[in-house]
Formats: structure tokens, C-alpha cells, sequence
């Protein structure tokens, strides 16, 4: 590390202290709305993390001597299977909870991938503006032209569905809106105090971006990012809804309700319950988001 740049550490703001941490996490467990939203976001991943412990059946075992039966709780439904059955006797519950690691994987590692590729065209465009940022935008404002589910139907067609292809193209279809973010974001704070008093005393560009702007916006970072989680977890059940992603045998939540739609004279609950996951995720994780931009507001600090 450089003189010059070893100077520069005190002029950025401090880091966020630990009890302005713990302040923000008991605002958001203090509102219903944040703490059911967690509690489902971490049902859901320990699903995905622990899916054998907690699956009461073998979600691949057929039995077509009870297929497409009710929940147990209401009339005609069988013992153990609390969802009921689907049309090669599996049982709904296991393979929803099993079909959370798909979806979790997926939307994540797609989350992950617009993030890097985002944030970082971002930063350059907002720091350096001129002639990078007007390329950059260019790049923004025709990949927003085309729908992103198109986009990705179409490439995924062109490639094949696989889980690694589904989560680079989900992906790469998705970071312009990051890049919009964090560009609006660099633009409010490339010209504070700090990071002129920084550009000063000779701190590096890459210094500046890494160092100075970008810890101070990753708080919109972090609220887009859960938005943009709960349109990933959409984005791959339409896929698999459509037989465009992860494949048979393994199960997704799209592909349940695909397998569903055929037997639906017979039995609701074979659809039904995998479409109220997906409903109940991406609420959590849109009002988990709503409740984040709140508490991460300074404005808001001392409420």
C-alpha cells in the first residue's frame, strides 16, 4: 500500500458500527411484516440445505396405487401425505421441499451473476461518465428492450436447459437493471467530500471505486438484490413451467404445477401447493425487501 494511499483511510466514513447493526436487525424483527418474511426466507433455505432430513417421503418414489390423492387433512386423503399425491403417487410435500434447492440454487447464483457483472459496469459508468457511461447506457438500454423471460427462453432454447446454463444466462439477462442502480447510486456520491478529499491526496481510480463509493451504496445494492431475488425465483419457475429448466427427474416448483395442470379434474392440490410456494417466497422476499429499504435509510435511524 502506497503513503498516499494509506492516508486516504480516514477520510472515508467509518464503516458501519455493531450496534447500528444490531439496532438495524431489532427494527426489522420488531415489524410483522420483516419477521414472517424472514421466517419464511429461512424455512426456505433450510429446505434447501437439509432437504433429506426434512422431507417426510422419497420424493422420487412411485406408487400409482395412490396417485393423484387430496391432502390428508380433508376427506379421502392418505396418512403421511399431508399434500396429498401427484399423478405417478410422489409425494407433494417431499418434492416441494426438495424443489427449493433447485429454485434457491438458481435464483441465487443467477442474483450473483447480474450482481458482478452489474455492479461493476455500474461503477465504471457512473465514475468515469462521458463517453464509458454513454457506451455502457447504450449497452443498458438495448438489452432492456427485449423482455428479459423472452431473452432467456429464447437463449436457453439455443443452449439447452441445465442448471449452470440456466444461471449464466438468467444472469447476464439480468444485470442491467443492477448497473442502473449502482450508476444512480455513484452519481449521488462521487462528488461528497470524502472521495474528493481522497482523489486529493492521490488515492488510485480503483481505490476510489472500491474503497470509498462502492461500501456506501451497498446498502441500495443489498435492498435491490432481494427484489431481484424474488424475480429470479419467477423467472426459473416460468422456465420450468415451460420444460425449459432444470429437467425431470428432478423436482421445480414450475414443474410441478406443469405436471399438475393435466390432472387438474382430478386433483387441485397437485398445482395448487407448488403455485402457493412460489407466491408465499416472493412475497417474503418483496416485503422483506420493502422493510430493508426501510431500515437502511439513514433518515429513518433514529425512528
Amino acid at each position: 500500500m502506497s503513503t498516499a494511499d494509506a492516508a486516504v483511510e480516514p477520510l472515508a466514513p467509518p464503516p458501519r458500527r455493531r450496534n447500528e447493526t444490531l439496532t438495524i436487525v431489532r427494527r426489522l424483527f420488531s415489524k410483522p411484516a420483516a419477521f414472517i418474511s424472514i421466517v419464511i426466507v429461512i424455512v426456505m433455505v433450510l429446505c434447501a440445505l437439509f432437504p433429506e432430513w426434512i422431507a417426510p417421503h422419497d420424493p422420487f418414489r412411485q406408487s400409482l396405487a395412490t396417485r393423484l390423492k387430496p391432502p390428508s387433512f380433508v376427506d379421502g386423503g392418505v396418512a403421511g401425505y399431508f399434500l396429498g399425491t401427484d399423478h405417478l403417487g410422489r409425494d407433494t410435500l417431499s418434492r416441494i421441499i426438495y424443489g427449493a434447492r433447485v429454485t434457491l440454487i438458481v435464483s441465487l447464483f443467477a442474483v450473483i451473476v447480474s450482481g458482478v457483472v452489474g455492479i461493476w459496469l455500474g461503477l465504471l459508468a457512473g465514475f468515469f461518465g462521458g463517453r464509458t457511461d454513454a457506451i455502457i447506457l447504450r449497452l443498458i438500454d438495448t438489452q432492456l428492450a427485449f423482455p428479459v423471460v423472452l431473452l432467456v427462453i429464447a437463449l436457453v432454447a439455443v443452449v439447452g436447459p441445465s442448471l449452470t446454463n440456466l444461471i449464466i444466462l438468467m444472469g447476464l439477462a439480468a444485470w442491467p437493471r443492477f448497473a442502473r442502480i449502482v450508476r444512480g447510486s455513484v452519481l449521488s456520491v462521487r462528488s461528497l467530500e470524502y472521495v474528493e478529499a481522497a482523489r486529493a491526496i492521490g488515492a488510485s481510480q480503483l481505490r476510489l471505486m472500491l474503497r470509498h463509493i462502492l461500501p456506501n451504496i451497498l446498502s441500495a445494492i443489498i435492498v435491490y438484490a432481494s427484489f431481484e431475488l424474488a424475480r429470479m425465483i419467477l423467472l426459473e419457475a416460468t422456465l420450468s413451467f415451460l420444460g425449459l429448466g432444470v429437467q425431470p427427474p428432478d423436482p421445480t416448483w414450475g414443474g410441478m404445477i406443469n405436471d399438475g395442470k393435466k390432472y387438474l379434474s382430478q386433483s387441485t392440490a397437485v398445482s395448487l401447493f407448488p403455485g402457493l410456494a412460489i407466491a408465499m417466497v416472493i412475497l417474503a422476499f418483496n416485503m422483506l425487501g420493502d422493510e430493508l429499504r426501510d431500515a437502511l435509510d439513514p433518515q429513518l435511524s433514529h425512528d
